[in-house]
């Protein structure tokens, strides 16, 4: 099993969930999160210079089968890419275990 994490922008959510139903994710966990980006100069409008140093983002968190992640992390850089600086990142780990709560069963079935 593979725990994909990914970090995007908000305006990107709606785009990214579809990708990922559309592909058969249909259980993830995610969190509003604001992280420190690499861009130190602030953006200027109307007279006022606002912090980009800050950035607002959501965090996703999935846990897929060995066989399916490349297709959920192809369907998060599709929906999420805009080509600027800031679109996010995507982080990909071993999960050496899972239980379903209620059961007790574990495994990768409990996924399903």
């Amino acid at each position: 099993m593979k725990k994909i994490e990914a970090i995007i922008r908000k305006s990107k959510y709606r785009e990214v969930k579809e990708a990922l139903h559309g592909v058969g994710v249909n259980f993830f966990s995610y969190w509003d999160v604001t992280g420190l980006g690499n861009e130190k100069e602030g953006h200027v409008y109307r007279s006022v210079t606002y912090s980009t140093s800050d950035i607002q983002r959501r965090y996703l968190s999935i846990v897929v089968n060995d066989d399916f992640a490349e297709v959920t992390v192809n369907a998060i850089l599709s929906s999420a890419a805009t080509g600027e600086v800031g679109d996010g990142k995507i982080f990909v780990s071993d999960i050496q275990e899972c239980y379903r709560i209620r059961t007790g069963e574990k495994g990768g079935d409990t996924l399903k």
